[in-house]
């Protein structure tokens, strides 16, 4: 029987996934992330979720690999992890009454026949106009210098949102769920 991998670090990807209720394995997969010249955003996400999926795949035979990234675009340019908490009052100053979007691909490589599936969901949000108290206060209280775009909506962060718009709000959070069932239907695999 194929073996379901998630090929990703992320707690919060892997939180995602257990929502699906399957047995699964998570392995990190080790690839370069930088963004190749003039790559877009969205291709920079479609890319990179394709490279673990298969990095992963192709060092453990008898795999049906989820590979995932998100890249988030402001003004047309990659937005990054904040990693600081400078850094996140920045970004959240800069967004702050404007439009995100979150890009946010999958992909299902088997590694049993070499198939791959892969897309890219996009999600747009807007961020409310915030004094900077509130990016403090918000800061201090849920400290998401882990996620692009310095909010957690899935928690305290969706107070700093006037609106999320797309077609699977799991997305965001970076793990396109959706997207993610139609694929493993595809290989066989019914949720329910």
């Amino acid at each position: 029987m194929i073996h379901l991998v998630l090929a990703s670090s992320s707690i919060y990807r892997k939180k995602q996934l257990q929502q699906l209720q399957l047995n699964f394995s998570v392995i990190a997969p080790f690839i370069d992330e930088t963004p190749l010249a003039n790559e877009t955003p969205k291709q920079t996400a479609l890319r990179l979720s394709i490279e673990k999926a298969r990095s992963v795949g192709l060092q453990h035979s008898n795999t049906l690999v989820i590979g995932c990234d998100q890249v988030a675009s402001f003004e047309g340019k990659p937005l990054g992890k904040p990693l600081s908490h400078e850094n996140a009052v920045k970004q959240l100053r800069i967004m702050q009454g404007k439009e995100i979007i979150f890009h946010s691909g999958i992909c299902l490589f088997n590694a049993v026949t070499g198939n791959i599936q892969s897309s890219v969901v996009d999600i747009q949000v807007k961020f409310r106009s915030l004094s900077d108290q509130q990016i403090e206060n918000y800061l201090v209280r849920e400290q998401p210098y882990d996620c692009a775009g310095s909010a957690k909506s899935e928690g305290l962060g969706v107070a700093l949102l006037d609106y999320i718009r797309g077609d699977d709000p799991n997305a965001l959070i970076g793990l396109p769920l959706i997207q993610l069932v139609t694929m493993l239907e595809k290989e066989g695999i019914k949720i329910v």
